[in-house]
């Protein structure tokens, strides 16, 4: 008896059936084809956020490096994505021999997202304590809405 009952143990296949795996796929089609739109439309708004903190990254970088070296940082658009910081060792508001330029492109990380500076604002110029020369707004935007970083005249970042 109990070795009839060992037998049945042994013999007997455990795993899915082909309609429990099919049903399991249909489930898990069902799950796909709900998340991606989802995903999808949520996505101009990740890389708007991204693109905002990575101007506002940099933004800080300038006014961080202008208060270790103790002059000048000027923050200005060379286009509509990419931002140029000078380290303006003179003082004189212009790129000469020796001095670095870095540019950052927005649009390496962000493909579709576009940065402005206010018409009336002047380039944010972070001197060695810190503050700047004027109050500077960017706008970052694309299809998803736009966030404004703004530079006070204390050396405040803010992004809205």
């Amino acid at each position: 008896m109990r070795l009839e009952r060992a037998a049945k143990r042994f013999f007997v296949q455990s795993g899915f059936t082909l309609l429990e795996l099919l049903a399991g796929c249909a489930l898990f089609g069902i799950l796909t084809a709900i998340a991606v739109p989802s995903f999808t439309a949520v996505q101009p708004s990740l890389r708007l956020n991204g693109a905002a903190r990575q101007a506002y990254g940099r933004l800080m970088w300038a006014r961080s490096q202008a208060v270790d070296q103790n002059n000048q940082f000027i923050v200005s658009l060379a286009n509509n994505h990419t931002l140029s910081i000078l380290d303006d060792n003179n003082g004189n508001g212009s790129a000469d021999v020796g001095e670095t330029v870095t540019t950052v492109d927005i649009q390496l990380a962000y493909p579709d997202v576009t940065i402005t500076r206010g018409l009336a604002d002047p380039n944010p110029t972070f001197l060695g304590r810190g503050t700047t020369l004027g109050t500077t707004n960017f706008t970052v935007s694309n299809s998803a809405g736009s966030r404004t970083i703004t530079v006070n005249i204390t050396g405040v970042i803010k992004i809205n």
